[in-house]
């Protein structure tokens, strides 16, 4: 559930619990690939006239690419999530944790705060491992398997 209606939070918080699927629009040109769907708890409450609280966590494995060697990896992404969302439009724009809301809002979608939260805790420049040597800049041998044999040649 990552659409909450409004009128639902007039009994109190409301616990949202979702999964959207690895191939799902939402994630088109992020740069990268989900193994599995990405898992989604969190709670969200009213914090009075004008806003909504939520915070969550989301949970999912990419797939990427080593960023010296090029080797395919997969790694974990679990990213804890506190966002306001606020009809105010000056708590929206002086919060960089804040989403705008429009006046007559009805229902909050928390699909585009899990999108931005995602492109952010996925690492950048991933590496297969710390030590990874990368590739021979001159050949493109992958040196982790050892010296190419074009290191001691005059560059040309």
């Amino acid at each position: 559930m990552l659409r909450v209606d409004l009128r639902d939070l007039q009994h109190g918080p409301v616990e949202t619990t979702g999964e959207v699927a690895a191939d799902d629009a939402l994630f088109e040109g992020l740069g990268f690939a989900f193994v599995e769907p990405v898992r989604v708890t969190g709670r969200l409450q009213a914090t009075g006239e004008s806003g909504y609280y939520w915070r969550g966590h989301l949970h999912a494995r990419v797939r990427l690419e080593c960023g010296r060697c090029l080797a395919d990896l997969e790694r974990p992404v679990d990213a804890d999530i506190s966002v306001l969302f606020s009809t105010d439009s000056e708590t929206a724009d002086e919060d960089p944790d804040a989403y705008p809301l429009p006046p007559t809002t009805t229902a909050i979608d928390l699909a585009p705060v899990v999108r931005d939260e995602l492109a952010l805790a996925v690492p950048a420049f991933p590496l297969c491992r710390p030590e990874c040597a990368g590739l021979c800049a001159r050949c493109g041998a992958d040196l982790n398997a050892g010296p190419c044999g074009c290191t001691s040649a005059e560059p040309s």
